[in-house]
């Protein structure tokens, strides 16, 4: 054998997964998917169904296609996007983007006519299964906001956030009392230390020397395109973004409507996942405070172009930074809101709950067909 031969290793080929699903109101959920997928291998390609083929197979969507293309490529373990990916996966589609498997979470999906969507690739054996998240799906989510129309059914304290309610209530009123399916369904989200240290991931690092640090501060509820379009804009003025979370009961107090639509801890999991983010404060002070800017070196305080609500004793949120100088309003050119998506919602009502029955009659349809029922 030839010296040279025996002391050369052959280049480790990378592994590269394939994952695609509608990711239609980007939520942890979904980052989630992705960073279990990205751990099977080394190179994540997502694939994003068009609008017409979730429209086909699933019901409306509530994002644009473009909306989710851009969200999904925001995600801090996505390396690629694949546009209009078919709804059926098949091994065309895996050997096309040079995969060597297809990932997806352990619930079933089923296309218009009731088959497995992953059926080929499963028996060609180039599928893998991660554990699904536990807690939210885009189902709960439109459930949430749907509840925006039954007012009467929500808590009496005065505009008490959604997450004033307990799991019982919260589960009889986005699903009622005959949802059966494990996978329609909606269970309150616990956050462990774990979960944060898997989502912070190498991306949220001290700030370095000449890093010019950002602070922005709101509910970032239900994130979407619209703050990402502003975290985008922020970089303007610096590289390392901090965002601080208002918790649930303060967010009420500026955005009423029974706002947020999802808990403190589910959206501190949510702005975690997005590359732009390097530090999160978790229920941040509603104003700003010199002990916040001093401990972060903070250099722009920076507010988009909605409204700035008065504190509870009637001052302004943002006096500090302005007496320091360094507070900045950007304005993204993106007029989205959660309330925008919230009324796509209550303004396409009666499709949405088509949608969510249909599709859990589906997969029930799949379970009893399979004989098989998620642990």
């Amino acid at each position: 054998m030839d010296k040279n031969d025996s002391c050369t290793s052959p280049t480790k080929k990378p592994v590269r997964v394939f994952v695609d699903g509608c990711f239609d109101l980007v939520h942890y959920g979904h980052a989630n998917a992705l960073r279990q997928a990205k751990q099977l291998g080394d190179y994540l390609i997502v694939g994003v169904h068009s609008d017409a083929e979730i429209a086909l197979h699933k019901g409306p969507p509530v994002l644009t296609e473009q909306e989710r293309y851009k969200m999904v490529r925001a995600i801090k373990w996505v390396d690629e996007v694949v546009e209009g990916a078919p709804y059926i996966t098949t091994m065309e589609t895996l050997d096309k983007y040079n995969c060597d498997f297809c990932a997806h979470g352990d619930d079933i999906v089923v296309s218009a006519d009731g088959r497995d969507t992953y059926q080929e690739v499963k028996d060609a054996g180039r599928y893998k299964i991660y554990p699904r998240t536990q807690g939210v799906s885009t189902t709960d989510l439109v459930g949430r906001m749907l509840l925006m129309t039954r007012a009467s059914m929500l808590p009496k304290h005065e505009d008490a956030p959604l997450s004033a309610l307990n799991t019982q209530q919260l589960k009889e009123l986005t699903q009622g009392s005959n949802r059966k399916s494990p996978y329609t369904r909606v269970s309150h989200f616990l956050l462990t230390s774990q979960k944060i240290v898997q989502f912070m991931g190498e991306s949220v690092k001290d700030p370095q020397p000449g890093d010019k640090v950002i602070y922005v501060a709101g509910a970032f509820d239900l994130f979407h395109l619209g703050h990402l379009d502003f975290l985008e804009s922020c970089l303007q003025f610096g590289n390392y973004i901090v965002v601080g979370l208002h918790n649930d009961w303060v967010v009420n107090h500026y955005k009423g409507l029974h706002y947020p639509l999802m808990t403190l801890h589910e959206r501190v999991m949510s702005v975690l996942a997005y590359k732009l983010v390097s530090a999160v404060v978790i229920e941040a002070p509603y104003s700003v405070t010199e002990e916040l800017l001093d401990h972060f070196k903070v250099d722009y305080v920076i507010h988009g172009r909605t409204p700035v609500v008065p504190d509870k004793d009637g001052s302004d949120p943002y006096e500090v930074a302005k007496k320091r100088g360094i507070f900045r309003t950007v304005d993204s050119g993106n007029s989205l809101t959660t309330n925008t998506f919230t009324q796509r919602i209550i303004n396409n009502m009666l499709a949405y709950q088509k949608r969510n029955e249909e599709k859990e009659a589906r997969e029930l349809k799949q379970i009893e067909q399979s004989g098989k029922a998620p642990s």
